[in-house]
């Protein structure tokens, strides 16, 4: 048996007549930018998220460093970010000149919001807030601390379309929430594309205007801006995509579910639900403990079954960010989730029988090394 770890292709295959009609019908339409596919997502995606206005542009990491720009931080500001984010969290800052502050995770993989307190400056103008794998963070806390501090306070959902805390969708707190819907989101496209997400009329459209080379009427251009519009395509092909997201994300939670019950192993410890939030499961991340990591990983290939580690370098170790000065060590929580983090097979249409095999095989796995 061969198990991808994420396997696109059945997403696709669940809906794919009304995929490939949609996609003739915007072909056929003649319009390919900002057209009234992009107006469509943009009002359905709000109201899906829960806020007045939504901006589509080209990528999520568009949607990171133009919210950065937009509220004006950059040199000589600093932005609290997850010390294990992906680095294109990091990104987002550092492309406008300003620091990113690193603070370590806690038990469930997101920012420790107990430590953002102590990391605070007179430079510092924001949180960056990372729902990482599918979860939502303290956002109860954290918006008391940006209260507190003045803070702007940005929500990277780009691993959480849909799940909520107490209740309340996130990308729906701070100033701005940021989507990535690259191919392997719960909510992707067939290609790159993103939005942000504001209850701010003001700033929704300072971002309409600068995705679009600074301009709103053509040829009259008010800002320096940036060539990152949502095209008619993805937009509509998200439009479709957005009527069964609630279903993929159940889905994903009986997938999780299964995983969490069957797997039995000393070495793995299994991920945990953070009181008071859900989880939409963009990934299943197990910590293998001990050392033990690789060799569960080499031993899932040979059994076929493939894993992905996210992330194996902490941003504070990468080659992009040796400026900032950090070592091995300072963040040691970090670089151990990077030493133990594996993810699992996890995406729609995964059936019974490829699960069952792939918890058989950790199972086995842990058998043989006792």
């Amino acid at each position: 048996m061969n198990i991808m770890p994420n396997n696109l292709k059945r997403q696709y295959d669940l809906h794919a007549p009304e995929y490939e009609a949609k996609a003739l019908e915007v072909l056929r339409s003649g319009w390919y930018i900002l057209g009234n596919e992009v107006k469509a997502f943009e009002q359905e995606w709000a109201k899906y998220i829960g806020v007045k206005h939504c901006v589509g542009l080209a990528s999520g990491l568009d949607a990171l460093w133009m919210s950065f720009r937009i509220l004006g931080i950059g040199e000589g500001d600093e932005v609290i970010v997850c010390s294990n984010a992906y680095i294109a969290c990091v990104m987002g800052i550092s492309m406008n000149g300003a620091t990113p502050i690193f603070v370590e995770p806690d038990q469930y993989d997101n920012i420790d919001a107990e430590k953002i307190e102590s990391e605070i400056t007179d430079r510092t103008k924001a949180i960056l807030v990372v729902h990482l794998y599918g979860q939502s963070c303290d956002m109860t806390r954290i918006m008391e601390i940006a209260k507190r501090y003045a803070l702007r306070v940005v929500e990277d959902c780009a691993q959480s379309h849909g799940n909520h805390w107490h209740g309340q969708t996130v990308g729906t707190f701070g100033d701005i929430g940021c989507f990535s819907f690259y191919p392997s989101k719960g909510c992707g496209a067939f290609g790159d594309a993103g939005a942000i997400v504001t209850d701010d009329e003001e700033i929704a459209d300072k971002f309409r205007v600068f995705r679009n080379y600074g301009s709103r009427v053509r040829y009259q251009n008010e800002v320096v801006g940036a060539n990152s519009r949502l095209d008619e395509l993805q937009a509509g092909l998200l439009r479709v995509k957005l009527q069964y997201l609630d279903q993929f994300n159940e889905e994903r939670c009986r997938i999780a579910e299964k995983y969490t019950k069957s797997i039995k192993s000393a070495n793995i410890v299994l991920p945990q639900i953070r009181p008071g939030a859900d989880s939409t499961w963009h990934q299943y991340v197990i910590h293998v403990k001990n050392g033990q990591r690789d060799d569960l990983a080499n031993y899932l290939k040979e059994k076929g079954i493939g894993t992905i580690i996210h992330y194996p370098i902490p941003p504070h170790l990468s080659k992009a960010y040796q400026y900032l000065g950090y070592k091995k060590g300072d963040f040691p929580i970090a670089e151990e989730y990077a030493d133990e983090v594996l993810s699992l097979p996890m995406y729609n249409g995964m059936t019974d029988t490829e699960q069952s095999y792939v918890i058989e095989c950790i199972n086995d796995w842990e058998s043989s090394i006792c």
